[in-house]
């Protein structure tokens, strides 16, 4: 990773770290589902995203560590429910056998259920109320957005997928929790309407690019580093990037993506952590 955003999340992860736990801890069998995914190791990427934000605002970002972990926690809700059986399947998350295949298929369900309850529920009890109420109404919009993309990748498509038509899929799966984690961090903050539409901007292209650079690694990457079983996308006949633009197509569409949300940096102050993971998404092994 670049050195600012480097230092910026060897600064914070920590308190990230930190703030998970706490605000997860309980003994009860659910509780332990929960925690097993959220705690994980993981990059935290989106929580890192909204305390960058809050801080290039003018913010400070221990203001936003509440909104950072309730967007952790839809992240590591959606990551359980996509890989049950029912949805993509999967055996392997981040190096470590999947929720479902530790407690069962029942409690993984209950446990991304009471993640997503509990984002709010954290939300609601650590920000001021009308920043809480913003921030609400900003990760329930990509909750559900979210799911609207997973819908559409179990159906799949019954044509082969047009750019634009994959561009979409993409940025509800993956675009709109990542231009939520910057919008929340901007809320916190306190930021204006060009600050928060430069984010914006920013974070659907990065999310683009690392939903691109996802697919490139489900055909290139190294399981060991990805902490996933890849190739799973052409078993399936998923339809990706790669294979609608070729490997190097799609590396350089990734490239172009990133200097564009690099671009949008310029309209805001202190960016350089921004800037830093934009850089770090082409090259990520991860």
């Amino acid at each position: 990773m670049p050195d600012a955003f480097a230092t910026f999340a060897s600064r914070w992860l920590p308190d990230i770290e930190s703030a998970l736990d706490r605000l997860s801890a309980s003994n009860d069998t659910l509780r332990q589902a929960m925690r097993y995914s959220l705690l994980l190791p993981g990059k935290r990427i989106r929580p890192l995203l909204v305390l960058a934000a809050c801080e290039v605002c003018g913010g400070r970002p221990e203001a936003a560590l509440p909104a950072a972990a309730s967007v952790e926690m839809v992240h590591c809700f959606s990551l359980i429910h996509d890989d049950l059986p029912a949805m993509d399947d999967d055996d392997l998350r981040r190096g470590k056998p999947t929720n479902h295949k530790v407690y069962g298929d029942a409690q993984a369900i209950l446990a991304g259920d009471a993640l997503l309850a509990l984002a709010f529920d954290v939300l609601a009890k650590n920000l001021p109320t009308d920043v809480a109420a913003r921030c609400c109404g900003e990760l329930a919009s990509a909750s559900v957005q979210m799911a609207e993309g997973q819908s559409i990748d179990i159906r799949g498509f019954d044509h082969p997928a047009s750019q634009v038509e994959l561009e979409h899929l993409h940025r509800l799966k993956t675009g709109v929790l990542i231009v939520c984690a910057l919008r929340m961090g901007g809320i916190v903050a306190g930021a204006g309407d060009s600050q928060l539409e430069a984010l914006m901007e920013y974070g659907w292209r990065v999310g683009l690019a690392f939903q691109i650079m996802d697919d490139l690694l489900d055909v290139t990457g190294d399981e060991a580093k990805a902490g996933k079983k890849l190739g799973k996308d052409a078993g399936k006949g998923k339809q990706t990037f790669p294979a609608l633009l070729g490997v190097e197509g799609s590396r350089g569409y990734a490239e172009r993506l990133i200097e564009e949300a690099r671009g949008y940096c310029k309209a805001l102050e202190q960016s350089d952590v921004l800037m830093g993971l934009a850089g770090s998404v082409v090259g990520r092994e991860w």
